[in-house]
């Protein structure tokens, strides 16, 4: 077998040794157009999981790279003049240099053919001739432009601008220090990669790099600038450089990784973020599975779509969690007036891998310390502090998110709303929210849809709240709004966002625009008189629900239903003055949200649902958010319930973990509002770090309170917490226990005889 490898980074190199280790009999080439000691950047830091498959395949790669690592624990946070120090993490690292030359001669060893100072051949050439080619050439992978209609890339260029510089002293730990300059927030990431030397890179958003003067500077001029910038931290001590020119980090990704027989390897495929340090990582691992799967599968065929299966969701995970930790790094600035430790813990946990419960396993007294700071009581994990909103004080930070039941008659909630709520009000929330319910019978999302604009939706309401109040310690929310062009649809289960087949009724919306056009059906644009209409409809509903005893009522603006289609421009295509800049498409959710206010009772907390991004070009934007948001809150919310999308069918959003909650993080720490984050949060352990962190109030969760109603009491028994801020009800204290399971493993054997 010929196999050609393109590029002689960490990856190339090592997948040319593995396979070459593997198979003797295989030639194999390696081209590299750069000399064999040059390279980008200094330090590569590498995770014990990434060694130990290293380990594991070649023992030899494994036990030249030990000789080299420095290793430590500790990572340090300075901020605002104070190090915050947390240990426990673990960590190995060593010179680049000093890793390529272990695998050049790893790869010299083993007989592969290494090509230094030379270009590859045209990759058409190479396909031809070789049987497997290896494109490991990097983010600017010239293959990977070749054959960019097969591998159809999507390369996204972000807002911060960095360095990669080297200081001549080793750091003791992993360093984040941030600097206040004129121009604005700097911050540098360290670490020692030898007994003299360390990894500094500076990094800031390109703002202040510009007013900063540093995109005019050479290389030199930049280093000194650092230098000056950097100088308590340096302590005398000095930066140099390796070619090193400020750049913006580009996340690449590719729809696929093979054509024929020409496969994407490191960063040509994927790239993550530096922050979270998975460059080096990813390529070697990628080596590692694209060896194991050509050995394990019949043909280059079949190895090369089993390497992409098993790659692709690794990668993908990894990506989002640089993708959260580089924007938490261009967002820097908003966390500036956080207390230190806090600042640090927020720090620590950007990326969502590193979390409470991890640190407090690691650091139980970084972690005590960050809970002190933040007045959790001894004993008490985060999620079980009390928060108030205005006379409101809930038990602790969950929330049953609101979610349709399509399951009322002509309106009326039933039985099924009473156990259904009653359940999870039972199972130890703090607030459990209803579904959204609507102001009218033409404001409805579906038949099945609950209103509260007749008596008998009042009165059956009040039951409801009646028995959460009377048997559990949970408050209980209201959820207005109004269905707008999203109406007249069937149930979820018999066809979403799909029009009835008859008994349809007529729509209204901002403007003339059906959801999906030739599906469902043109609404109306309201006029001043069906804006007053339904206006006047939400106050009756909301005086309704203050009857009923709901403890907190919240106005639906989000996904897509009538006032989030005034706030989207993709929605709002208005001409007077309920249309226009973002102050006209608020005009109208508004005057709603102050009607109502005016006849809520002053002692009962309003919230605000919005969608923070369309998650799609010309829709609301992050930024757009916070302008609502704060708007809202100018009005007297009491806080903003921060979810995205459902605005718009060709929505594209980008899925994962807690994907949702940067938003809600974002307008807490511009606007200092109190929000409730939600959004794909499912352990216990996220609800902890949200709130210990700052980026949230309020956590709500829908699915795992759909698979567990007593999900926050069982997060309470499994955090071992039996305080007030979890109380399993009287009937129920019998159960507080999880129950013993039965027994798996057999009695372990009293004697080793000898064999």
């Amino acid at each position: 077998m010929r196999i050609a490898v393109v590029g002689a980074g960490p990856g190339g190199l090592y997948a040319a040794a593995l396979l070459k280790r593997l198979d003797p009999a295989r030639e194999i080439t390696v081209w590299e157009r750069n000399p064999p000691d040059e390279t980008f950047g200094f330090g590569v830091v590498l995770s014990d999981e990434t060694l130990g498959g290293i380990e594991h395949a070649d023992p030899v790669v494994y036990e030249a790279l030990r000789r080299e690592f420095v290793r430590w624990d500790a990572i340090d946070v300075a901020h605002a003049g104070r190090v915050v120090r947390s240990g426990g993490h673990g960590f190995a690292a060593l010179s680049r240099h000093r890793l390529l030359a272990i695998l050049q001669d790893r790869c010299r060893g083993l007989g592969v053919e290494l090509r230094f100072r030379q270009e590859a051949p045209l990759v058409s050439e190479l396909s031809e001739s070789y049987d497997l080619v290896i494109a490991a050439d990097g983010v600017r992978s010239a293959t990977r432009d070749a054959y960019a209609d097969v591998f159809r890339p999507h390369l996204t260029q972000h807002r911060c601008r960095y360095v990669w510089l080297a200081a001549d002293f080793a750091l003791d730990a992993f360093r984040f220090e941030t600097a206040r300059t004129e121009a604005g927030l700097m911050l540098a990431h360290g670490y020692p990669f030898g007994a003299s030397q360390s990894t500094f890179i500076v990094e800031m958003r390109e703002e202040v790099w510009r007013r900063a003067g540093l995109d005019l500077m050479d290389e030199d001029a930049s280093i000194a600038a650092c230098e000056k910038y950097f100088a308590p931290l340096l302590d005398g001590h000095r930066l140099s450089g390796n070619r090193s020119r400020w750049t913006a980090f580009t996340t690449v990704v590719n729809d696929t990784w093979r054509a024929g027989n020409v496969v994407l390897l490191g960063d040509a495929a994927h790239t993550a973020h530096f922050s979270i340090g998975s460059g080096t990582k990813l390529a070697m691992e990628d080596a590692l599975a694209l060896a194991a799967t050509l050995s394990e599968q019949p043909g280059v065929d079949a190895a090369l779509a089993a390497y992409e299966q098993e790659r692709k969701p690794v990668v993908a995970s990894t990506q989002r969690a640089a993708a959260a930790s580089l924007e938490w790094f261009e967002e820097l600035e908003q966390y500036a007036g956080q207390p230190e430790r806090q600042f640090a813990f927020n720090l620590l946990t950007r990326s969502r891998r590193v979390t409470h419960d991890n640190l407090r396993l690691r650091d139980p007294s970084f972690t005590a310390a960050v809970e002190a700071d933040a007045g959790v009581p001894d004993g008490t994990p985060p999620m079980f502090t009390p928060f108030t909103l205005r006379g409101l004080t809930l038990r602790n930070r969950v929330v049953v998110s609101p979610m349709d039941m399509y399951s009322s008659v002509d309106g009326t909630p039933g039985d099924f709303h009473l156990v259904h709520l009653g359940a999870r009000a039972l199972g130890g929330a703090g607030l459990v929210m209803t579904e959204m319910v609507c102001v009218s019978e033409r404001g409805r999302i579906t038949p099945g849809c609950a209103g509260l604009y007749a008596d008998e939706h009042e009165r059956a309401w009040q039951r409801v709240v009646d028995f959460v109040h009377g048997r559990s310690t949970a408050a209980i929310g209201l959820q207005l709004g109004h269905s707008g062009r999203k109406g007249s649809t069937r149930l979820m289960w018999d066809g979403i966002d799909q029009p009835l087949p008859d008994g349809n009724w007529p729509l209204t919306a901002a403007s003339p625009l059906p959801y999906r056009p030739g599906v469902n059906q043109v609404p109306h644009e309201l006029d001043s008189a069906g804006l007053a209409a339904i206006r006047e409809e939400f106050v009756r509903a909301a005086q309704r629900g203050a009857r009923a005893g709901f403890d907190l009522l919240e106005l639906h603006c989000a996904h897509g239903y009538l006032l989030s289609g005034f706030l989207s421009p993709l929605t709002n295509r208005r001409t007077d003055a309920y249309g226009g800049d973002l102050a006209g498409r608020l005009r109208f959710p508004l005057e709603v949200f102050d009607a109502v206010r005016e006849v809520w009772p002053k002692e009962r907390p309003m919230t605000v649902r919005v969608s923070a991004t369309d998650w799609t070009e010309g829709g609301t934007t992050a930024d757009d958010a916070v302008e609502i948001a704060r708007a809202f809150a100018a009005h007297g919310a009491d806080a903003i319930d921060v979810s995205t999308g459902q605005v718009v069918p060709e929505e594209r959003p980008a899925f994962g973990r807690s994907y949702q909650t940067p938003y809600a993080d974002r307008i807490r720490n511009r606007l200092g509002v109190p929000v409730i984050a939600v959004g794909a949060i499912s352990s216990w352990d996220d609800v902890n770090s949200l709130i210990l962190a700052g980026r949230a109030d309020l956590c709500a969760l829908a699915r795992p309170h759909l698979y567990d109603p007593n999900w926050t009491l069982h997060a309470a028994a499994d955090q071992d917490y039996e305080g007030p801020g979890a109380p399993w009800p009287l009937p129920y204290q019998a159960g507080s226990r999880k129950p013993p399971t039965g027994r798996t493993d057999g009695p372990k054997p009293r004697l080793t005889l000898p064999s």
